[in-house]
């Protein structure tokens, strides 16, 4: 389960690139309660949504030409070596490492299949402060043209294990860091493409505690619904929503024994 004792490869920080900050922390709020906290005008507008006062996701202006989306950042404790990795992976490097007012290092990449993500060193900073508890990240998943090679660039990286899993119509494999027991250690997955997806990406899930409730108010708050509640076998209720920019999530209410 993904938690807050971060190792190599584990999700650290998550944040989101909007053209609209306002706009975006007001559907988020509506839809998960958070609080943004605007910081100080040093970062160029970049803010944190909180729950009770703990940082759980982060906003910053959109990049010229690029599309609203989350980004996942996952932990390194080489940001140079990594990038190096990243490289010779096949992947691109966006942003080159660098030092971030002394909270932590961090880079973006890109995958040879375009999923865009990027690390975090920490510094002050060690990452999200709540994840699991609901709305707040729980899981990370992947989608991919083809999930086996996906699965070896980041095991190259990040030294990932995976392990499938049966779900209807798919093979999936569920990822964990390198080290400990490798189902604690589970924070995500990777999946074949979906129907009608052109885009490789990582979506976020969060925790909630009622998916259709979430998916009611998000609709209502001006985003649409991708994909409406649906039962798992084995796994729970999820459904997919992309914010007012286009900003594509997932929510998930996992079964009892995934707690």
């Amino acid at each position: 389960m993904l938690g807050t004792d971060y190792r190599t490869g584990s999700p650290n920080w998550i944040d989101l690139g909007s053209p609209d900050i306002p706009r975006a922390a007001a559907f988020y709020r509506a839809v998960f309660g958070w609080e943004f906290q605007l910081l100080g005008p040093e970062t160029g507008g970049y803010g944190f949504f909180q729950v009770d006062g703990k940082t759980v996701a982060a906003v910053g202006e959109l990049d010229p030409g690029a599309s609203s989306a989350w980004t996942v950042y996952f932990q390194s404790e080489d940001v140079d070596a990594t990038t190096r990795a990243v490289r010779d992976g096949g992947g691109t490097v966006r942003v080159e490492p660098m030092d971030v007012m002394g909270e932590g290092w961090l880079a973006q990449y890109t995958d040879p299949q375009g999923a865009d993500f990027a690390i975090w060193k920490p510094g002050k900073t060690p990452g999200l402060a709540l994840t699991s508890a609901d709305n707040t990240l729980r899981w990370v998943e992947l989608h991919v043209p083809d999930p086996t090679a996906a699965v070896a660039f980041y095991g190259g990286l990040f030294g990932l294990r995976s392990k499938e899993m049966d779900v209807p119509g798919m093979t999936y494999r569920v990822l964990s860091i390198g080290e400990g027991d490798q189902d604690a250690g589970s924070f995500g997955g990777v999946a074949p493409l979906m129907e009608g997806e052109t885009d490789a990406r990582w979506v976020p899930y969060f925790a909630v505690a009622d998916v259709d409730a979430v998916v009611d108010t998000a609709r209502t708050s001006g985003g649409t619904v991708l994909m409406p509640g649906a039962d798992v076998p084995d796994v729970g209720r999820i459904g997919w929503l992309a914010d007012p920019s286009g900003a594509v999530f997932a929510l998930l209410k996992p079964l009892p024994r995934a707690n």
